[in-house]
């Protein structure tokens, strides 16, 4: 390489989930958090709470590492990678409103 030439970037691929596999985690993300939220509401104490809250903190976990992956991929858009991995930790139902409002947009654009 000739001194202050900028090397060519290396194009390696990085194995990251499909669209299809992150609509359906981040679903099932909303209905472990739902079951969560009426444990809360319905007072119920116990084995059931805790399990659903250790499966939201792990699986919103989960979800961020593979929100990367797939943002990196170009699998999913920035904006739906916020949803998902920032709002996800409190509200995972705005991400899976975003895969069902990207899946959508993405139709449209095929039928135009």
């Amino acid at each position: 390489m000739a001194l202050g030439r900028i090397p060519e970037r290396r194009t390696t691929r990085v194995w990251s989930p499909s669209f299809g596999v992150m609509k359906w985690l981040s679903f099932t993300h909303s209905a472990i958090y739902l079951g969560l939220l009426g444990c809360w509401i319905g007072g119920v104490d116990g084995g059931l709470k805790t399990a659903l809250g250790w499966g939201h903190g792990w699986g919103w976990i989960v979800m961020c590492l593979l929100t990367v992956l797939a943002l990196r991929a170009r699998v999913i858009p920035l904006w739906l990678a916020v949803c998902v991995a920032v709002v996800g930790a409190v509200g995972p139902f705005v991400g899976s409103i975003g895969f069902v409002v990207e899946q959508r947009r993405r139709a449209q654009l095929a039928g135009a």
